[in-house]
């Protein structure tokens, strides 16, 4: 659902436009996402009735996260300069989740190069940083600091 109103421009400017009727507009939504379940299709007729299209991409990230909270699964972001191989990925939800007591940890790796080495890591509104460049923006701070 996100993917598809993030990215289709066309889809939001026929469900925005003032010139189509709620009727067509209930019908796309009807035909395009007669797959999912009831409660989806219906919400998403209600965000249009309501004008609310843009607002999908947030609501599926708040029911993604009250799922998870409800299924005891951390949602970790894993920055690090290449791609982690499965067995990394196994040890970091390994540890994460002894950390947080969560049943399991979902890792998402983003290849950030700027890192130049570690792994900067993000749960929830915790930010767990033990890259290279992070040490040394540190570094710079604390003699930044006792230099004043």
């Amino acid at each position: 659902m996100k993917e598809v109103f993030s990215g289709g421009d066309e889809i939001v400017n026929f469900l925005t436009h003032p010139r189509i009727s709620h009727e067509e507009k209930n019908k796309l939504i009807g035909e395009s996402f007669k797959a999912l379940d009831k409660n989806v299709v219906n919400t998403l007729k209600l965000l249009v009735e309501r004008q609310r299209i843009g607002q999908v991409a947030g609501v599926v990230d708040h029911f993604v996260e009250l799922y998870n909270e409800a299924n005891g699964i951390a949602a970790a972001t894993v920055y690090s300069v290449r791609e982690l191989s499965e067995a990394e990925k196994e040890k970091l939800q390994a540890s994460f989740k002894k950390q947080f007591n969560k049943e399991s940890v979902a890792i998402n790796n983003v290849v950030d190069p700027s890192i130049v080495g570690g792994l900067k890591i993000r749960v929830g509104n915790t930010i767990y940083d033990g890259s290279i460049s992070g040490k040394l923006n540190r570094i710079k701070n604390q003699l930044v600091s006792e230099s004043i």
